[in-house]
């Protein structure tokens, strides 16, 4: 199996204080060869170790045709372009009908491994000036992914990700984000995410929490900053 993507840029960034909060979501284009290690690209850095970051959530991806999708949806006098989601790698014709999770890639000298989608978070809504982006890219399943990385190594824009290899049971990430935030408490896909064995253990514990317990984890605090006192997620 070899099918080559090929990068359109590669950002990172810094820690700063900017839109009232302590973010690194503001990322510059990273030019020439770059060392990615298990924990990500040199040079990139996280606020919140605890909900970003680490090994399986060490590379963010994010199509440029969503930039489009959102110009459209929102008809505001923005610049919808790239990195505003804080994303690490950026390109067209990856999306999350296309990606799978587990979709393996080479990566220059690295090798890195689809391991969840992104969950949005009030970060967005800050960055962007609207109050419920990250919400609609909740709903819409325009989420971006995330990769952890199994061989760490070189990498640079003009390095394609080839695929090399794809779970037999494999769900897009589409189908992946319309179970986990669309239908969260559907027992039948729950079972399916929890048979996905490339799923990050954050996503895959929560799966067994709701399927244990029959009831979703709080999405208040990381959608909105805040909690909603009658609100069940």
């Amino acid at each position: 199996m070899t099918k080559e993507n090929y990068l359109n840029s590669i950002y990172r960034g810094n820690v700063e204080f900017c839109y009232g909060l302590q973010t690194a979501i503001n990322k510059s284009l990273a030019k020439g060869r770059l060392y990615l290690s298990l924990e990500g690209l040199e040079g990139d850095e996280c606020a919140d170790l605890r909900h970003h970051g680490g090994v399986e959530r060490a590379l963010h991806h994010y199509p440029l045709e969503h930039y489009v999708y959102w110009k459209q949806k929102y008809n505001i006098d923005i610049d919808w372009v790239a990195p505003g989601m804080g994303e690490n790698l950026s390109s067209n014709g990856m999306t999350e009908e296309t990606v799978c999770l587990g979709d393996l890639y080479q990566w220059g000298e690295a090798v890195i491994e689809v391991s969840q989608p992104r969950s949005p978070c009030f970060k967005l809504n800050k960055r962007w000036g609207i109050d419920d982006f990250s919400m609609d890219m909740q709903e819409l399943s325009r989420c971006g992914w995330l990769y952890r990385v199994i061989q760490a190594g070189m990498v640079s824009v003009d390095d394609p990700l080839v695929l090399i290899s794809q779970e037999p049971n494999a769900m897009t990430l589409r189908e992946v984000c319309d179970i986990f935030f669309g239908d969260p408490l559907n027992k039948e896909g729950l079972l399916k995410l929890k048979q996905q064995r490339k799923l990050s253990d954050s996503w895959a514990s929560k799966v067994i929490a709701r399927l244990e317990n029959n009831e979703v984890e709080r999405w208040d605090f990381r959608l909105l900053g805040h909690d909603l006192v009658d609100s069940n997620r």
